[in-house]
C-alpha cells in the first residue's frame, strides 16, 4: 500500500494541479467566498478539493479525510489523508504566480507520503517516510549552512491572527539583527516547507498555521535532513499551528532568537 498511496497523491495532486491551470484565464469571474477575516476560498478551490478526494477514495474509500474546504470525515481508520488543493488562494486570485497543492497522508497523526505540487513550475515535491524527499524523482536535502549569519530566511506575516502582529515584528527585527542576510515572504506555507527540503532558503517560520498547511511539508523537511518544531523546540506544531523548519544548526539559532519575542499564547 505504502507505494501505491504515493503515486495516487502524485496522481490527484496532478489533477487538481490542472483543474487550478486551466480556470487561470478566468480569474476574474470565479466566484468567492469570504470564510472569514482575510480569509478567501474560490470555486478552483472546491473544484481541485472534490478532484483529489475522487481520486483518493477510489483506492481507499475507508481512509478519513481532512481537507481545508469541505473538513474532516469521520472514520476508524488509521490513516487519514490532510490536502489543502489549493495553498497561496490569495496568490492565485490575483495572478500572482506561486501556489501549489499539498496531500499528505498520516498514520495515527505522523505522515507517512506528502506531496506538493506546483503546477505552475511543473515542480512535484514528494517524500515517503524513511525514503528520503525528491523534487521531479531527484533527491533534495536542506541546506548545510550552519548558522544565522548569511541564511535565507522565509515567513508569512500573520494575516489571520494580528494579535500576535507585533511579535512576528519583533522576531523579524532580531532576526535581522542576527545578520541573516534577507527574509522573504511568499504566501504559500506549503512550498515554503518545499524549499527548506529543497535547500532553497535556510530557515521559514509562522504562526497561525493550520495542518494541512504543514502536513506534506512536514514530511518533506524530515526526509531532506531537517527538522520541524514549535516555537518552544517542541513537537506541538501541528496543534498550535506556530512552525520552525530548518536544519538542526539554523533551527536551533532561530529558535533562540525569537524566544525573547514569545508571548504566553506563543510558546
Amino acid at each position: 500500500m505504502r507505494k501505491g498511496a504515493l503515486n495516487i497523491a502524485i496522481k490527484a495532486a496532478r489533477v487538481a494541479g490542472s483543474v487550478i491551470v486551466r480556470h487561470m484565464n478566468r480569474l476574474e469571474s470565479l466566484t468567492i467566498v469570504e470564510k472569514g477575516r482575510n480569509d478567501f476560498a474560490s470555486e478552483v478551490d472546491r473544484l481541485a478539493e472534490a478532484e483529489v478526494i475522487r481520486e483518493i477514495k477510489r483506492s481507499f474509500p475507508d481512509h478519513g479525510i481532512v481537507a481545508e474546504e469541505s473538513g474532516a470525515t469521520k472514520t476508524k481508520s488509521r490513516f487519514t489523508w490532510v490536502i489543502d488543493p489549493l495553498d497561496g488562494t490569495h496568490n492565485y486570485l490575483r495572478g500572482f504566480p506561486h501556489f501549489c497543492v499539498s496531500i499528505a497522508l498520516l498514520e495515527h497523526g505522523e505522515p507517512i507520503h506528502g506531496v506538493v505540487y506546483d503546477p505552475i513550475r511543473d515542480e512535484l515535491f514528494t517524500a515517503s517516510k524513511g525514503a528520503g524527499a525528491l523534487l521531479n524523482e531527484r533527491r533534495i536535502r536542506v541546506a548545510n549552512r550552519i548558522s544565522l549569519p548569511g541564511a535565507l530566511l522565509c515567513t508569512g506575516f500573520p494575516f489571520r491572527q494580528r494579535q500576535h502582529l507585533d511579535s512576528h515584528l519583533a522576531m523579524t527585527r532580531a532576526l535581522l539583527l542576527a545578520d541573516a542576510e534577507d527574509i522573504r515572504r511568499t504566501g504559500s506555507a506549503a512550498l515554503d516547507l518545499a524549499y527548506v527540503a529543497a535547500g532553497r532558503i535556510d530557515a521559514y517560520w509562522e504562526m497561525g498555521l493550520h495542518p494541512w498547511d504543514m502536513a506534506a511539508g512536514w514530511l518533506l523537511v524530515r526526509e531532506a535532513g531537517g527538522r520541524c518544531t514549535d516555537f518552544t523546540g517542541g513537537e506541538g506544531f501541528m496543534e498550535s499551528g506556530h512552525i520552525v523548519a530548518a536544519n538542526l544548526k539554523v533551527g536551533d539559532a532561530l529558535l533562540a532568537t525569537i524566544k525573547p519575542h514569545l508571548t504566553a499564547t506563543l510558546k
